[in-house]
C-alpha cells in the first residue's frame, strides 16, 4: 500500500501544494510537500491519526521511513502542515474520484448516501447545559461580590498597618479565575441563545412572540431565543453538538455524510453537518456529487433519515431515480397525509417488486465504508475542533480509506 500510494500521489497535481512555499522568503527549507502528503494520507490509511504518533513512526515504521525518504518532520511540523492545507487535501479528493473515475472504478450507475455519527475531539463532561449555566452565572457573579469586597477590606487593612497599599496574591488569583469562568460561561450562554434565536426564526417566530398562540389552544413555552435548559454548549469545540451513538449513548459529535458509489464502495462526495438529522443533507450531497464527479447518478438510495416532502419533490424535480425509505425499516407502513403527493408515489414505488429490489441494495452499498473507516482504519473521533477543519479532515479520512479501496485495482502508468 505505501508503494500504490506513493505512485497515486505522484500523479497527483500538488501545484496548489508547491505554490504557498514559494511566498515565504529566506528562511529555513521547507520539507518537500509531495514527501509530507505520502506520509499523511499513508498514516491515515494504515490507522494513524495523531502527529506525534506518525512522527514517532516515522523512526519505526519501515513503510514511513521509505515514505519520508530519510526525512524526519517533527509532529508540529506534520500538524500544521495537515491545517495549513485544508483546502489542498479536498481537492486531492476530488482528483482520486476523477482517477477511479477514469479508469472505470467509479460509473455512477447507483449512489447510496448515508450519515453516522462521529465524535468531536470534546468530552461531554466539558459541556454544560443552559439551566446549568443560568444557576453558575449567578453563583459566580456573587462570589466575585464577595471577594471583591474581601479584597478592599484587606487593601484597606494593609494600608493602615504598613502606610503603603500591599496586596497579597491570593485574593486576585480567585478573582481573576471566577471572573475568567464567568466570561467562558457567558460566551457559551451567548452562542446557545444566538443558536436558539436563528431556529426560532426558521420556524417563523419573531422577537417579542412570546405571548403568540404558536398552536390551538396553547402559547409559546419559552421565549424567542430562549433555549430548554437541557440544551448544551461544549467548552473545548463549541461548534460541535451532542448526538446519541448506537454503542455509546450520547457524546459531543459531528454528523459525517458519505456518497458511495456502487462499483467499487468508493466514497464519491463527503461532508461534515452540525445537525443531528441528515434530512438537509440529501441536496447538498448531490450537489457535492455532481460538483466531483462532473455527472449524476442514475439511481440514488437513502434512508428515512433523508425522507421529505421537499426531498422527495426535489428528486423528481431533478429527474432522478431516487429510492428513499418513507419509514422506518422494520415497523410497517404508517398512513400519509393526503397533502404529501410525492411521499405517496415515493411509498408506491417502494412497494413494487422493483423498487424493493433496488432499496435492498442500500445497506451493502453505503454503510459499509463507514465500518472500514471506524473498524479496520480506527478513525472513530476527529483529531481537529471546529467545523471547518473537521469537515477537511472527513475528506482526508474518505481520501484515505477511497486509497485503500484501489490498492491492487489501479496500475499507474
Amino acid at each position: 500500500m505505501a508503494f500504490f500510494i506513493s505512485d497515486a500521489v505522484d500523479e497527483m497535481d500538488l501545484r496548489a501544494f508547491v505554490a504557498r512555499y514559494g511566498e515565504e522568503g529566506p528562511g529555513n527549507q521547507a520539507f518537500d510537500p509531495r514527501m509530507m502528503v505520502k506520509v499523511l494520507l499513508y498514516a491515515y490509511a494504515s490507522g494513524t491519526f495523531s502527529s506525534r504518533k506518525i512522527a514517532a513512526k516515522l523512526h519505526e515504521d519501515v513503510a514511513l521511513r521509505v515514505l519520508g525518504a530519510g526525512n524526519f518532520p517533527a509532529h508540529r511540523t506534520i500538524s500544521d502542515f495537515r491545517v495549513r492545507h485544508l483546502d489542498e487535501f479536498e481537492d486531492l479528493f476530488v482528483q482520486v474520484v476523477r482517477m477511479a473515475q477514469e479508469a472505470g472504478l467509479a460509473k455512477l450507475g447507483t449512489v447510496a448516501i448515508d450519515g453516522t455519527k462521529m465524535r468531536a475531539n470534546a468530552s461531554k463532561r466539558k459541556a454544560m447545559t443552559y439551566g446549568r449555566m443560568k444557576s453558575e452565572e449567578k453563583r459566580l457573579r456573587k462570589e466575585i461580590r464577595a471577594l471583591t469586597k474581601r479584597a478592599t477590606r484587606t487593601d484597606e487593612q494593609e494600608d493602615k498597618k504598613y502606610g503603603k497599599d500591599v496586596r497579597g496574591d491570593e485574593l486576585p488569583a480567585e478573582l481573576t479565575r471566577r471572573k475568567d469562568r464567568l466570561a467562558a460561561i457567558q460566551a457559551a450562554k451567548k452562542r446557545l441563545e444566538e443558536r436558539q434565536a436563528a431556529e426560532d426564526r426558521e420556524n417563523g417566530r419573531e422577537p417579542g412572540d412570546q405571548d403568540r398562540t404558536g398552536k390551538p389552544g396553547r402559547g409559546y413555552k419559552r421565549r424567542f431565543g430562549e433555549p430548554k435548559e437541557k440544551t448544551q454548549d461544549s467548552f473545548t469545540d463549541p461548534e460541535s453538538r451532542i448526538m446519541k451513538h448506537s454503542a455509546i449513548g450520547y457524546q459531543q459529535s459531528y454528523n459525517a455524510q458519505a456518497a458511495v458509489d456502487a462499483e467499487e464502495r468508493l466514497i464519491i462526495a463527503a461532508s461534515v453537518t452540525q445537525k443531528v438529522s441528515d434530512v438537509d443533507e440529501l441536496e447538498p450531497m448531490l450537489d457535492e456529487i455532481e460538483a466531483n464527479t462532473g455527472t449524476v447518478p442514475n439511481q440514488v438510495l437513502a434512508d428515512s433519515g433523508y425522507r421529505s416532502e421537499a426531498n422527495l419533490r426535489m428528486l423528481e424535480a431533478r429527474g432522478l431515480d431516487g429510492y428513499v425509505a418513507v419509514g422506518r425499516e422494520g415497523t410497517g407502513p404508517k398512513p400519509i397525509a393526503a397533502d404529501k403527493v410525492a411521499t405517496r408515489r415515493m411509498a408506491r414505488k417502494l412497494q413494487t417488486k422493483r423498487g424493493r429490489k433496488r432499496y435492498a441494495k442500500r445497506k451493502h452499498i453505503g454503510e459499509p465504508p463507514f465500518g472500514w473507516i471506524k473498524h479496520v482504519m480506527g478513525f472513530d473521533r476527529f483529531s481537529m475542533r471546529g467545523l471547518r477543519k473537521v469537515d477537511a479532515e472527513w475528506n482526508l479520512v474518505t481520501l484515505a480509506a477511497n486509497l485503500r479501496r484501489l490498492n491492487g485495482k489501479m496500475v499507474w502508468v
